[in-house]
């Protein structure tokens, strides 16, 4: 004979659509780690993974461990049913506002904010901005006035260059801060000087106009003088 166990128990899976609709929320033990999410249990039977991308909207997460610990309880939302395979899609960032709708209205192009430098890369930097957010800086972007690079830990203001809600990525630059404002410099003392040479020029020319209308009132007032005499004579 072949004998079964799980038989005597009713399938978990035969109602999963009702009893975990996508979208219900519910409370998950964590049994595993792997590197692209964590592995739960929500009942005997009825197991799920969380993608790593799902954990959080804002922490870049390079392990599940860095979130989380086996034998934790962790709250998830179903995201999708595969009931073949008897596997649950699920999210834990998914039970909170997705707050990058409202970091596009903070971290608008062109806004400055102070950053601090938590890990420098070959390629770059990560920068630990407000609101527990990170955005990152190529090395051409982390020269300051002195010319010297922007070093791990430092605080410094970087600009908003590049801001990309649905990748979450933020790209920002320290050294653009100061090329604008010295080509605001000299694009204002341009204009200073073209204001002086402009009004130089508007002077050069109206003075000699005034002199002559000038000395022509005068001659023609000492000829009618004259012609006066003569005739009173």
């Amino acid at each position: 004979m072949s004998l079964g166990l799980k038989e005597l128990k009713k399938d978990p899976w035969e109602d999963i659509e009702t009893k975990y609709a996508i979208g219900s929320r519910h409370t998950a033990k964590v049994r595993n780690f792997t590197n692209f999410g964590v592995f739960v249990e929500i009942e005997e039977g009825v197991d799920g993974l969380i993608h790593i991308s799902d954990l959080s909207w804002t922490k870049k997460i390079k392990h599940p461990s860095e979130f989380t610990q086996v034998g934790n309880d962790i709250e998830v939302q179903v995201l999708e049913i595969d009931k073949d395979n008897r596997r649950l899609s699920l999210g834990h960032k998914q039970l909170e506002e997705n707050p990058w709708d409202v970091f596009e209205t903070i971290f608008t192009v062109g806004s400055i904010h102070e950053g601090t430098i938590t890990e420098v890369m070959d390629k770059g930097a990560v920068i630990s901005l407000p609101y527990g957010v990170e955005g990152f800086a190529t090395p051409k972007h982390l020269v300051k006035e002195d010319g010297t690079q922007a070093k791990l830990d430092e605080k410094l203001n970087f600009k908003v260059i590049e801001f990309n809600k649905d990748n979450k990525r933020i790209i920002l630059s320290h050294s653009r801060i100061s090329e604008d404002a010295n080509k605001a410099e000299r694009r204002e003392k341009s204009n200073n000087s073209g204001r002086k040479s402009n009004k130089a020029a508007a002077e050069t020319v109206a003075t000699p106009q005034i002199e002559k209308t000038t000395l022509g009132d005068l001659g023609a007032l000492q000829a009618l003088k004259e012609q006066m005499q003569k005739e009173g004579k």
